[in-house]
């Protein structure tokens, strides 16, 4: 912790030498960006964009796991699957975040719909390949002891696939979701009226260095205090039965 605070202290030590530096228009220093950040929270500007954007972060990051996930299991588990869907894959992949973005909202109009979809379909593949990485890592003989047991699809899912795919989940969910928070944010510049992104774009517009701060650090920090007390103990909770190395 200690570490932590010294390294801080230094980020904001080296912000505010900047800030004087290359002048307060450029950059503004530590005082300006807290006091528009308090600001905003006050008016209610900052919990209302921040909700906005964090709802489509959510809402996202759900359909792209759930899908991406049940078609990597799906494709581990049978060749013919994977053969079928591996082009699709790499097209997705490879496909830039902001043609997926502009040919949705090209195809559906400036919706909510079309923003989400664009999102979950930039994190769906990502997800897809990790979780078939799994899901060919599956033990047979568990397999083979479940169909002696005679267990139901449910309860084999349950307690023999979902406990190995677990740490592919869970490695899944961590760098999806810092990817789905940046696309999101792409996605409201180009065409939402609210949220994050939106704010820093008409910030943008006015050359308002402050504001574009002010947004950008508020939603990082939310994002850290998810990342920190979320994701990394459900990571560390999947791998638990993983033994330590030295």
């Amino acid at each position: 912790m200690a570490v932590r605070i010294v390294s801080f202290a230094l980020l904001i030590a080296a912000w505010s030498v900047g800030s004087q530096l290359a002048g307060q228009r450029m950059l503004p220093d530590p005082q300006a960006v807290a006091l528009m950040m308090f600001e905003e929270a006050r008016s209610g500007a900052l919990a209302f964009n921040l909700g906005a954007t964090l709802a489509r972060v959510a809402v996202a990051f759900v359909l792209a796991m759930v899908v991406g996930s049940i078609i990597g299991l799906v494709m581990g588990r049978y060749r013919i699957a994977d053969r079928f869907g591996d082009p699709w894959l790499v097209v997705l992949l490879n496909l830039p975040a902001l043609v997926i973005i502009v040919l949705a909202y090209v195809w559906a109009g400036l919706t909510e719909t079309a923003a989400i979809a664009a999102v979950a379909l930039n994190k769906l593949p990502i997800a897809a390949v990790t979780v078939r990485e799994g899901a060919r890592a599956l033990d047979r003989g568990l397999d083979d002891m479940a169909q002696v047991f005679r267990m139901s699809a449910w309860t084999r899912m349950r307690h023999v696939v979902l406990p190995q795919l677990a740490p592919y989940l869970a490695a899944a969910a961590r760098s999806g979701l810092s990817l789905v928070w940046k696309i999101v944010l792409i996605v409201e510049l180009l065409g939402r009226p609210n949220g994050v992104g939106f704010e820093i774009g008409v910030a943008f517009q006015l050359f308002d260095v402050t504001k574009i701060l002010t947004y950008a650090l508020a939603f990082t920090a939310v994002m850290l205090v998810i990342e920190t007390f979320v994701v990394q103990p459900l990571e560390r909770h999947a791998s638990r039965w993983r033994p330590r190395t030295a």
